[in-house]
């Protein structure tokens, strides 16, 4: 498994790229640009791009914590 190179949300820019996705959940750069592609999934698309707001993302995150269940 990949590490995180980020150790705080404080650390995340004001918005992510599938690059950045990639590195704090610590999966593959395709993994990050197919969850981007999820309806749930909370990305802003600007013309052709996609990112991630912070807050919004962090908020997905705490949303999705399901306790190790499968």
């Amino acid at each position: 498994m990949k590490r995180s190179e980020f150790k705080s949300y404080d650390d995340l820019p004001l918005f992510l790229n599938a690059e950045i996705v990639a590195k704090v959940l610590g999966i593959a750069p395709s993994s990050s640009y197919e969850l981007m592609h999820e309806p749930e999934f909370p990305t802003l698309r600007i013309g052709n791009r996609m990112v991630v707001p912070k807050e919004k993302f962090i908020q997905w995150v705490g949303a999705n914590i399901k306790g190790g269940e499968k």
